[in-house]
């Protein structure tokens, strides 16, 4: 019977059993897996496999990460670079750091920080402070403000200090005007004095009498009273419309010519020939306003146009404003105030009723009413009776084509010369001892002896004295007789 061999081992006195050394593992073959490092089982202690795997994962992604960027760190030198130079392409023209609450100064573009513009204009400052352009508005920029938000988020040590912030928000916030009026009830220093006049670039409109901005959008201006009007307190009043879209002033319908007494001044107290228009404004349903269309209509047609009514001062203080003062009188005239309307009105009424009358829209007995000799200049048109008797409104007369001129008479002695025939190149050399007149033979050239010849030419009686030359083929048929 086969049995174990054990080496025997002396026993400790104490009776425990000596430890026996486990034989080592055979050495790893060329072909088989490395062990792993110490260092890597040591942090492997002590932590879950789940920690251990996520952690591992995430080593090697940033391992792959620097494999594909061989220069990730020329690219963080690239984002400072790319900072700071949008730092300096940031900095605001007057304070010389990054704008805050950048506003754009129009028409050159600059920007600066709102609160550095704003107290540049409380300074008397109306140019932009870089290059000094006149300028028309300054307002704030929204896509600036975007720009350098994204630049201190990435770059957070260039924004400027807490302290820097709340003077700038203190003295400008954006939405706010940049040139606001004054009140002079709480800031009675910096209200402007009304011995002063009107703020530069600042009016007072000619209907509600509130201060208007000259340049505003809503402004507009009569060309014949030369007064502005803001186009904002009272709609469709403190305006200056087109010539021929503008309601006169005060008259909106029929009745108020009944009521006006510059109409009855028109026609030189004449109430006759006012009724008389009136029943024919009703019959006809004309309103004022259509009247006054057609008298400008008329103005516009003759050669001056508006320039006898600017000329006789029909316009002047017709606002409680003062108006301008008119660059061109002989300009063209497209927009009309509400008053400046009414006085168009009333200076053509007269003259459009008389050409209305000739349309022969009135009744047989007014027309045939007879003429008074002293028409308009009458001093007896205001007895009612006389003026209902005699027609006071006597029309010109038309313009009559003037008759064609008459054609000149051409059988006159003047209108036909005498047929005088050339002189020869050589000179003549009168007859010898004959007296005949001279010779029509050239000098130097033998000639027969001349015989003297009456041709008896007959001369009409109505040429009185005047006598007529031979004509040529006489005249040479009596040198053929001759030689």
């Amino acid at each position: 019977m086969d049995a174990a061999i054990v080496d025997s081992v002396p026993e400790d006195s104490s009776g425990a059993r000596p430890i026996v050394p486990e034989p080592e593992a055979a050495a790893p073959s060329a072909t088989g897996p490395l062990k792993r490092s110490a260092s890597q089982a040591f942090e492997d202690t002590g932590m879950p496999d789940g920690e251990t795997s996520r952690k591992r994962a995430r080593e090697d992604k940033e391992d792959d990460g620097q494999k594909d960027e061989p220069g990730g760190g020329e690219a963080g030198a690239d984002g400072n670079a790319l900072a700071d130079n949008l730092e300096e392409e940031l900095q605001c023209g007057c304070c010389s750091a990054i704008v805050y609450r950048p506003v754009v100064v129009a028409p050159c573009q600059h920007f600066f920080c709102g609160s550095c513009v704003t107290l540049w204009i409380r300074n008397g400052g109306t140019s932009c402070p870089a290059c000094r352009t006149v300028s028309t508005s300054v307002s704030y920029s929204r896509p600036l403000q975007t720009v350098v938000d994204t630049l201190l988020r990435h770059a957070p040590s260039k924004a400027r200090s807490v302290s820097e912030r709340m003077q700038a928000d203190a003295i400008y916030q954006p939405g706010l005007h940049l040139r606001p009026i004054a009140d002079p009830d709480s800031d009675p220093g910096h209200g402007w004095l009304i011995e002063d006049g009107n703020p530069p670039g600042h009016g007072v409109c000619g209907n509600c009498e509130n201060v208007l901005a000259l340049q505003a959008p809503t402004t507009t201006k009569c060309d014949f009273c030369q007064v502005s009007f803001c186009g904002i307190g009272i709609p469709q009043r403190c305006i200056a419309a087109p010539l021929t879209i503008q309601h006169p002033h005060g008259f909106s319908d029929l009745s108020d010519l009944i009521q006006c007494g510059e109409v009855y001044d028109c026609f030189d107290g004449n109430t006759v020939e006012v009724d008389i228009m009136l029943d024919y404004l009703s019959a006809q349903h004309l309103s004022p306003r259509h009247i006054y269309r057609e008298i400008v209509a008329h103005i516009q047609g003759q050669p001056r146009q508006f320039a006898p009514l600017i000329e006789l001062e029909l316009f002047m203080d017709l606002h409680p404003v003062v108006g301008g003062v008119d660059p061109d009188p002989n300009a063209p005239r497209t927009r009309i105030c509400r008053m400046c309307a009414a006085e168009v009105l009333l200076y053509g009424l007269r003259d459009w009723w008389i050409r209305e009358r000739k349309k022969g829209f009135l009744e047989e007995h007014i027309m045939a009413r007879p003429d008074c000799p002293e028409g308009s200049q009458c001093p007896r048109q205001k007895d009612h009776t006389h003026a209902k008797e005699f027609n006071h409104l006597i029309a010109p007369p038309d313009a009559v084509d003037a008759p064609p001129a008459p054609l000149p008479e051409l059988l006159s002695a003047g209108d036909f010369p005498p047929l005088v025939p050339a002189p020869l190149q050589e000179p003549l050399v009168p007859g010898a001892g004959d007296g005949a007149g001279p010779s029509v033979f050239p000098a130097g050239i033998p000639r027969a002896r001349a015989i003297p010849v009456d041709i008896g030419l007959v001369h009409p009686p109505e040429f009185g004295d005047f006598v007529a030359a031979p004509s040529s083929q006489d005249f040479r048929d009596e040198v053929d007789a001759l030689l």
